[in-house]
């Protein structure tokens, strides 16, 4: 039978649980796909716990995104069975099958493997919604990325380099900087080593960062705020570091704009924003210039052992469960 991870109270990744389950026949219009992988969120994490936007009844499977083969249609056009696929969901992912409709999928690139397949949408997207949507970052700009050993922070070190910025990368281990070194960071920041916005305007000659990449907060945001160049967009992508607050007079000295980034909702209402960001992320992952970089591939049953690399910032990009 099927397995499946089952959140049945709200807790830490060690409450969950392994369930068996029996396959329910299709509706008309539903697809099931055998999952091959599931990509491991920080708001899976969260959602678990009681403690994301996302509230689903209990119990629930976590899980944004897999990778896998259909293995049965019911009456959907140009879904055939042994495509290769990414699932999108807002939950649903850590299981060995997925009953979706069509369109949560999405074809997996050739490039990719069924793991860099279930961890690409989510941390890629978010990186393209903030850069691209929201940030409209420029070639010649100035990039600084907070948490670049992370898959969202790695993501935006890639794409912001293939879109033409300097990038200032920061982490918080030497192999976490040289991972983002290979995905084309220009200058590498260690937070231990020297305060960060000493660092940034040591690199930037004074004029300080363009675009601020902070999937951090707290006070990493804070300082933030405090090394930026006129106009500069500073980005919310998180708070694994905590809530930090804006000093608005910092803000109105260099004109700057804090904008929240939230690539799922913007699309949920506005979808002509997905369909562009989709084409867009698939034409390069198609021509070899972003991949995620999945530091751990875990078996199902390790699934808690996998959320906690994410919540003790232990993984270098992505974690991926691996169903077979």
């Amino acid at each position: 039978m099927p397995r499946k991870v089952v959140c049945r109270e709200l807790g830490g990744p060690e409450s969950l649980q392994l369930e068996s389950f029996a396959a329910v026949p299709l509706a008309p219009g539903e697809v099931r796909v055998a999952v091959q992988a599931a990509g491991i969120n920080f708001p899976d994490v969260l959602m678990a716990a009681g403690e994301y936007q996302l509230k689903p009844p209990l119990p629930f499977t976590p899980g944004m995104e897999a990778a896998g083969d259909v293995i049965e249609v019911n009456g959907v056009d140009g879904v055939s069975v042994g495509d290769r696929v990414i699932v999108k969901m807002r939950h649903g992912g850590y299981a060995d099958q997925a009953v979706v409709t069509a369109s949560q999928l999405t074809p997996l690139p050739s490039t990719f493997d069924y793991a860099e397949g279930a961890t690409f949408l989510a941390g890629h997207g978010t990186a393209y919604h903030a850069l691209i949507d929201r940030g409209q970052i420029q070639p010649g700009e100035v990039l600084l990325v907070h948490g670049a050993g992370g898959g969202v922070g790695l993501a935006a070190v890639e794409m912001g380099k293939m879109l033409g910025a300097t990038v200032i990368a920061a982490a918080s281990s030497e192999e976490k900087l040289a991972v983002a070194q290979a995905r084309g960071a220009d200058h590498l920041v260690l937070y231990g080593r020297e305060p960060f916005r000493d660092a940034v305007k040591r690199i930037t000659d004074g004029r300080g960062a363009d675009v601020v990449f902070d999937p951090v907060g707290g006070e990493t945001f804070e300082n933030s705020v405090r090394c930026i160049a006129w106009g500069a967009r500073l980005l919310v992508i998180g708070f694994t570091g905590g809530i930090g607050l804006a000093r608005t007079n910092l803000l109105l000295i260099k004109g700057a704009s804090v904008l929240g980034v939230r690539a799922g909702e913007a699309v949920r209402r506005n979808p002509a924003l997905g369909k562009e960001r989709l084409k867009a992320l698939l034409a390069w992952a198609e021509a070899g210039k972003i991949r995620p970089n999945v530091s751990h591939r875990l078996p199902l049953e390790d699934y808690a052992k996998a959320m906690r690399l994410l919540v003790e910032r232990k993984a270098i990009g992505r974690v991926a469960l691996m169903m077979r």
